[in-house]
């Protein structure tokens, strides 16, 4: 069935178009309304269905919510043949409209395709080499929420010549300033990025992405796809976006929800591991050691250590009769429970149930009857528990850590042949603290309670886990992660050079084993759309000395005039910071102000001096309060239209070595998408002075 056509009296073909928004925006308000009206009151069973209904309802109601300023369809496909039926059944013709949800009329006729739907696959992948059926191809332009202008591409031309542009449209929308959180990229998703988002939810992806390339973005819209293809499955399972800190998680919360996906859940590593408050810090060597993935193993010897052969019979007493199991024999269930490395927790269980099956079968051999009630019966026996409790002693997972890292002797033990002497002193506490409630836990710490905890009871595993700046987790910080997808699958982010933790990732192939997901497809991104082509060439000067397996990343962007690096005085220096500022505000979108950590105090009293209003990261900036003031530290993730970067040097300086120093400045480096201006008042990283001016 083709899509309905609304036809007018002009002749004008921008009218047309803005006639069929009209209708559509019409439509989705009839939809919004027909789900308000819908009456549960005699449809559910009981309340607790009635309550799961109006849940579902609440949820469809918002995601029917018509957005004033983003636009309800962005493309249009005119097809040569109608699609098959099988692709789009009651949806067929030759002409598509493509949005962010699907829109029907009355009679079920679709006014607006969902961009994730098979027939709208064509308007991110098509082209005059592979037309995949396609006459035209149109996109729109938007004044908020006002359809503005349109162009088409007509993919029946001849051969496109080498290093063809995007369209005026398309780049306009690319290079749109940025005001508010992170917004979704549906209407200029590239063909490279649609095969990751399109990627089946059998397998694990990871993007290797430079800055700019949209590898964020492009996680976040893989999710959606996949709670559009597999809704049901991940309905049950779960979805989950891990990110590297709050900052970033609020940067990057309405992105799903625009595209109509509400239930996802968000997270940083932190959370996931929150079993005990954090509120200790570790010296990088000792975090760089609790990182490492031999934790793993001393963590599993801790667990298990308690664990003992049994010196004496289990004899249980039943009425008038004994029954005796020999020592032996439970030592041969213990050894068996051990050789099979199930969790502690269920081999803990098993135990008195194996025990109570002997008893039974000595029962079955004097001719009694028992069923499994008996058997339940002889393994709450009190002489049952008080062997269970002496041989597989109940691991409590926060207290097992406190030991392993008060007790010398106890971690020598667990260590031996994995940390030498000077490791195992570098983790161990200078004052043991008395409690779990007193120790101030570190963040590495409470990874290491979360994988004792893993092997104590089984952690819960989601459908599909998006980890985004996977580069700076530590490998133990990696089997966290993966222990929450290890019957989903994953989508890795992140980039190599902008790794900034001691034990930032080497090799993806590396991350993936700790991760659990070692047969997962490693794929690049290269192009970038965000930042200007003059600032990734700047910065990429960089990446011979911090990352010289990574290709050079290349942008469509160009900002004439928009790149500067300018030296100042020592004593001129705040006051030309403020200067910059106050220039970048006179241009639309937002600012950044991106400083090392030690500066930022100092910059904040130069900006209120000079009467200018600024943001922390992570505050929604807005018309009114457009500039952020962000440190180096957290500026991982975050863009803005504008940046000025204040001292390299300091940047760098602030690191404990200076590869780390100079990833930290990369990332500085590559958070504008107009424009950069670099200030400093000491001499630049030699990196950097082989270009300037």
């Amino acid at each position: 069935m083709p899509a309905q056509q609304v036809t007018t009296h002009a002749d004008d073909p921008l009218e047309r178009e803005r006639t069929h928004l009209a209708a559509s925006r019409a439509a989705l308000r009839a939809m919004r309304a027909d789900v308000e009206a819908l009456d549960i009151k005699d449809v559910a069973a009981n309340w607790v269905n009635a309550q799961v209904l109006e849940r579902q309802i609440e949820e469809r109601i918002a995601a029917l919510a018509d957005l004033a300023h983003t636009p309800l369809f962005f493309g249009r496909l005119d097809y040569l043949h109608a699609p098959g039926a099988d692709l789009a059944e009651g949806a067929g013709g030759e002409q598509f409209y493509i949005g962010r949800r699907h829109v029907h009329d009355a009679d079920g006729y679709p006014m607006v395709i969902d961009w994730r739907a098979p027939v709208s696959q064509p308007f991110y992948r098509a082209s005059k080499k592979e037309p995949m059926d396609v006459r035209l191809r149109r996109r729109f332009g938007y004044t908020g929420g006002e359809l503005t202008a349109y162009e088409d591409e007509d993919l029946t031309d001849a051969e496109p010549a080498a290093g063809e542009r995007p369209g005026a449209l398309l780049q306009a929308e690319i290079e749109r300033p940025r005001v508010g959180p992170m917004r979704d990229i549906v209407a200029t998703i590239q063909p490279e990025q649609d095969e990751i988002v399109r990627a089946g939810i059998a397998g694990t992806v990871c993007v290797q992405g430079a800055p700019g390339t949209g590898k964020t973005a492009v996680g976040l819209h893989r999710v959606a796809y996949l709670l559009y293809a597999h809704r049901e499955r991940l309905a049950r399972t779960g979805t989950l976006v891990v990110g590297p800190n709050r900052s970033f998680l609020r940067y990057i919360e309405q992105v799903l929800p625009a595209l109509g996906e509400l239930n996802v859940a968000q997270a940083t590593v932190d959370d996931l591991v929150a079993h005990v408050e954090v509120r200790g810090t570790d010296t990088p060597a000792a975090a760089r050691i609790k990182g490492d993935a031999r934790m793993a193993e001393v963590l599993r010897r801790a667990v298990r250590s308690g664990v003992t052969m049994p010196a004496e019979p289990v004899v249980v007493v039943r009425g008038a009769r004994r029954w005796r199991v020999p020592a032996y024999e439970i030592e041969e269930m213990v050894r068996e429970l051990l050789a099979r490395d199930i969790r502690h927790g269920a081999a803990r269980e098993a135990l008195p149930q194996r025990i109570a099956h002997a008893v039974l079968v000595r029962m079955e051999e004097s001719g009694e009857a028992p069923d499994d009630r008996v058997q339940d019966a002889v393994a709450r026996n009190p002489a049952v528990k008080a062997a269970v409790k002496a041989i597989w002693p109940a691991v409590d997972p926060a207290k097992l850590v406190l030991r392993l890292l008060s007790d010398a002797q106890f971690l020598a033990e667990q260590a031996a042949g994995l940390l030498d002497e000077d490791e195992q002193r570098q983790i161990l506490w200078d004052r043991p603290p008395r409690s779990v409630r007193s120790a101030k836990w570190s963040a590495a710490d409470a990874v290491l309670i979360d994988e004792a905890a893993d092997l104590v009871t089984r952690t819960p595993s989601l459908g599909h886990v998006v980890l985004d700046e996977a580069q700076d987790l530590s490998p133990m910080q990696y089997r966290a992660v993966g222990r929450r997808c290890t019957t989903g699958s994953a989508t890795i982010l992140g980039d190599l050079a902008q790794g900034t933790t001691p034990w930032a990732t080497r090799t993806w192939q590396e991350a993936l084993a700790h991760l659990g997901k070692a047969d997962a497809v490693v794929t690049e991104l290269t192009q970038g759309f965000r930042v200007p082509r003059q600032v990734i060439a700047y910065a990429s000067r960089l990446l011979p000395a911090i990352a010289p397996g990574l290709k050079e990343a290349t942008s469509v962007r160009e900002s004439p005039g928009d790149f500067a690096v300018r030296a100042v005085g020592a004593e001129a220096l705040d006051e030309a910071v403020v200067a910059a500022c106050r220039q970048a505000l006179g241009h639309e979108g937002s600012i950044g102000l991106i400083a090392a950590d030690a500066r930022v105090p100092e910059l904040a009293r130069a900006l209120d001096r000079a009467g200018l209003a600024y943001l922390a990261p992570g505050e929604e900036t807005s018309e009114g309060a457009r500039l952020t003031l962000v440190p180096a530290t957290l500026a991982k993730g975050l863009e803005y239209d504008y940046v000025v970067l204040d001292e390299p040097a300091a940047v760098v300086a602030g690191e404990p070595d200076e590869r780390t120093g100079l990833r930290r400045l990369y990332v500085a480096l590559t958070r504008a998408v107009s424009g950069l201006t670099v200030l400093h008042a000491q001499p630049l990283p030699a990196e950097l002075e082989r270009v300037e001016g």
